[in-house]
């Protein structure tokens, strides 16, 4: 952070300038993206709160791995055509996929744009 201050003093001057900190004992953090997911391993997570927004501070062994798509069965695409009345099956796999292999959440979205 700084240099040369000690970082009682630094925590002591943040307290008073209403900024908490506070440390976030995690085993790993992962960020899902679209197509990809950040696996941080061992990492040092703080957690800061100032003026009402938090934010997170996380350092670690960091790795990538690429998402896999879901495996869909014929028995989920029977699934959800039997909750939706949706016969198109194209339709229900992309929806799945879109939920990540979810089906209550397939189910929904396709409920919904009836």
């Amino acid at each position: 952070m700084m240099p040369n201050i000690d970082p009682k003093v630094l925590k002591s001057m943040m307290d008073r300038m209403g900024i908490k900190s506070s440390e976030i004992e995690a085993e790993q953090v992962i960020i899902k993206c679209k197509d990809m997911s950040i696996v941080i391993d061992n990492p040092n997570v703080m957690s800061i709160n100032a003026q009402g927004t938090t934010t997170f501070q996380i350092s670690g062994s960091i790795s990538e791995k690429p998402n896999a798509l879901p495996e869909i069965s014929k028995d989920d695409i029977d699934f959800v055509a039997s909750q939706t009345g949706i016969n198109d099956q194209e339709k229900i796999r992309s929806a799945i996929e879109d939920a990540d292999g979810d089906l209550a959440t397939a189910i929904m979205k396709l409920k919904n744009s009836k």
